[in-house]
């Protein structure tokens, strides 16, 4: 049975030939190239397929040998990996936080890609989403659920004006069929307990959730940052700063 493999390098002499010679190596151990993208500058990413696992370890090992370039990944790919083929572009991560991935505004179409592939994934998770203001963090939300075609549901909003709700319909109750999206600030701020009850029995159905503003959430309800499977961080430059210092208990203008 064929299996894929993400194989990827940083390129510590950049010579001509060196990419026909890394192929001319996988063609002899009979390891197919499926996918193939520069990743960054110096990076370089690869989709290989073999039916052997040992064709893998001997790959594996030759590479020790090769001095232009340094083995950065040889496994089996995951999201991450397939995304940042796909775009050519890594997706970084929060050093002391794994299950933390941060973007940039120029960067929404990865994110979608991102978000949407996690949002096909059947069962319960619940993300959270960071950011300022008109960032595009409800947009991107919107667009991902398209692109994993379920319908997008507003538990809590102001993407258009103010929602709050405190009931669903029966359609909007299948969590096999729709992505739950929840406003932290409105949820923990502005509402009431009819709609809180309501947020308690949407996360704990058995479907995607994705809350923005998770801070707000975790610090003003019951729930502590464990709730969250994974956080992302949308900003529009790298060094934009997500704070929320300035925000009163009367806030009603952080959209």
């Amino acid at each position: 049975m064929m299996e894929d493999w993400y194989f990827e390098y940083d390129i510590q002499k950049n010579r001509p030939g060196l990419l026909g010679d890394i192929s001319s190596l996988l063609g002899m151990l009979s390891i197919n190239i499926q996918t193939i993208n520069g990743v960054e500058n110096v990076r370089r990413g690869m989709l290989i397929q073999t039916e052997d696992r040992q064709k893998i370890s001997m790959l594996r090992q030759l590479l020790r040998h090769v001095d232009s370039i340094r083995v950065t990944a040889l496994r089996q790919p995951t999201l991450i990996d397939r995304i940042a083929l796909r775009h050519g572009r890594f997706i970084e991560r929060e050093s002391s936080d794994l299950k933390t991935y941060k973007f940039t505004r120029e960067e929404l179409g990865i994110l979608v890609d991102f978000l949407g592939e996690l949002l096909k994934r059947p069962g319960h998770q619940i993300i959270g989403v960071r950011g300022m203001p008109r960032v595009g963090k409800t947009e991107s939300i919107v667009a991902a659920s398209v692109y994993a075609n379920k319908r997008w549901t507003f538990v809590s909003s102001t993407l258009i004006r103010q929602t709050v709700r405190t009931e669903l319909s029966r359609e909007e109750m299948d969590p096999a069929e729709n992505v739950y999206i929840i406003d932290g600030i409105v949820s923990t701020m502005r509402a009431d307990e009819r709609h809180r009850q309501l947020v308690r029995e949407v996360l704990r159905l058995d479907g995607p959730k994705v809350i923005e503003h998770p801070d707000i959430f975790v610090q003003r309800s019951e729930y502590g940052w464990d709730l969250f499977d994974r956080v992302i961080e949308l900003r529009n430059s790298p060094d934009e700063e997500i704070t929320y210092r300035d925000l009163p208990d009367h806030f009603t203008g952080f959209e």
